[in-house]
Order: structure tokens, then C-alpha cells, then sequence
């Protein structure tokens, strides 16, 4: 039996999740099965790491999480950053290790600790899975940075700065977004710019959103006064979703006259029944 299937033209952002129908006749099955089957189809598979991060706050030594196979690194950083309320803190400052245990091959001498600096886009639950457990684990660590001073009057009405401890490689977007979560702001980072103001010289220059305010601060002559002001852009405009016109279905069928549907339909005559006897 052939089966006619048709495929939409429009793509849904879910691209994780999948749905079929069909108007096949319908046979019930256990609520149970069916449940199984979606999240077997729909649901990867988690696992629980457990992070030491007494580098967040004294008192903190260990925190379980529930991660998939497919969580990096960085989506556990930011995890603990947003379960501790810790957005303000830089996540580029942030990065996990992980101690191995590595068994000796000789009798006499006992197994050595290799600790190994993990990458953003590493995958603890992965790695994790290829040692026996209990013999691995995972630890916050933090790498140098740099404080940095912004004037964020445009965020937030009566303050005058906020000093942020920021990595070398963090970007402006990515200051503006710290920003941002400070005040619990919603507004898009497309809609400020961060610019280097001296003073003694009486000039301001914007800078790009992939430049380093870190980098930046590092070249500034100590015997002038810099410093990092953030902008609102007056020439944002917020996306907007273009939707397609309507139009009716019946607009793309063709108008057919009575004469040509007339002409293509087959008709039979009543001269073909004339060699015909009836009984």
C-alpha cells in the first residue's frame, strides 16, 4: 500500500522534537509505552557530576547537578553561576578541572592523580562515564582577570558605576549582558554600546561588541583618566516578525469555465449502448 505524505514548507524552531500523523486507523496502546517511547525518542540521557566549587563562596564545597551526555562545560558553569545567584560573576573567569586516578600497572607502586584543565566545550558527563565512578571528579577553578569600572547611569536611574571582575578574553556583549543581569534588566545587548571616555583629551570612542574592555584598559596611559561609559543606541530598532500575507486557498485555483470542465471530464454517449441488448 502506498502511502501519500505531504512535508510543510515551514520548519518549526523545535528542530529536537519530532511529530507524525496520520489518518490510519487508531489502535490504543498502554499510556505507559507510549510515555516510554516519547521520552526514549524526545529525552537524552542524564546522569548526576558532582562539582566541588568552594572557589564560589567558603561555605560551598560540592554541588550535585543533573546533567545530559550532551551538557558542556560552560552550560555547568553557568548552571552553578545561576543556582548560587551568582549571575553578576563573569562566566570566562570560571572553568573546570577534573582529577583522574590512574591505577599503577606495577604492584609496588600505588596509582598517581593527573589533573586535567577542561575546555568550554568538553563534556563532563561524557568524560566521566569513561572511568569507574568514584575514581574521577570535577572541581571549579578560576582563571586571572581584571576589574573594570563602568558608568551604567542609563541602566539604572541614581547609580554611578559598577566594578566588575571581568576575564581577559570577555567581550563587550558579554560585559553589557553582566550588566544587564545585575539590574534584572530583559532589555536586548543590542541596545547599548560601551565607549572609552578620556577625560583629560575630551574624546570618546565606541567600541566594537568583540573587543576586550580588559585589553582595552590594560593600554591606557596612567597619567590621563579613562574610563568605560555605557550608551543607550539611538538608532536601535527592535526585530520585528514579518508574517506572510493571507491568502485564501481559492485564489490559486484556477477559474475553469462550464465549457472547460466540461471538455476535460470524459462523458459517454448514448451511441455507445446502441449494440447493446438489454435482457
Amino acid at each position: 500500500m502506498l502511502k501519500h505524505v505531504q512535508l510543510s514548507p515551514y520548519r518549526s524552531r523545535a528542530a529536537d522534537t519530532l511529530s507524525l500523523s496520520s489518518n490510519a486507523s487508531y489502535s490504543p496502546e498502554p499510556l505507559s509505552s507510549r510515555s516510554s517511547s516519547y521520552s526514549s525518542l524526545s529525552d537524552p540521557q542524564y546522569t548526576t557530576i558532582k562539582v566541588y566549587a568552594k572557589c564560589l563562596r567558603p561555605d560551598i564545597e560540592y554541588k550535585t547537578l543533573s546533567i545530559s551526555f550532551q551538557t558542556t562545560c560552560r552550560e555547568v558553569v553557568n548552571q552553578l553561576l545561576s543556582k548560587y545567584r551568582m549571575r553578576h560573576r563573569d562566566p570566562n573567569l570560571f572553568y573546570l578541572t577534573m582529577e583522574v586516578n590512574v591505577r599503577s600497572t606495577s604492584s609496588v607502586e600505588g596509582g598517581a592523580t593527573v589533573v586535567l584543565d577542561l575546555d568550554d566545550e568538553a563534556r563532563p558527563a561524557a568524560l566521566q562515564s569513561c572511568h569507574p565512578r568514584g575514581e574521577s571528579r570535577f572541581s571549579l577553578q578560576t582563571h586571572p582577570g581584571g576589574l573594570v569600572k563602568i558608568y551604567d547611569s542609563v541602566l539604572m536611574p541614581g547609580s554611578q558605576y559598577k566594578s566588575l571582575q571581568i576575564s581577559n578574553r570577555t567581550t563587550v556583549d558579554e560585559l553589557i549582558q553582566i550588566l544587564l543581569n545585575c539590574y534584572n534588566s530583559k532589555e536586548r545587548v543590542e541596545q547599548f554600546s560601551l565607549y572609552e571616555v578620556c577625560e583629560s583629551q575630551e574624546y570618546q570612542r565606541k567600541l566594537h561588541p568583540d573587543d576586550s574592555p580588559l585589553q582595552v584598559q590594560q593600554c591606557w596611559s596612567p597619567t590621563q583618566k579613562f574610563h568605560f561609559l555605557i550608551r543607550r543606541n539611538r538608532d536601535y530598532r527592535p526585530p520585528r516578525l514579518t508574517k506572510a500575507p493571507w491568502t485564501p486557498e481559492m485564489s490559486i485555483i484556477p477559474r475553469l469555465s462550464r465549457m472547460s470542465l466540461s471538455r476535460s471530464e470524459p462523458t459517454t454517449s448514448y451511441s455507445e449502448y446502441e449494440n447493446y441488448f438489454y435482457i
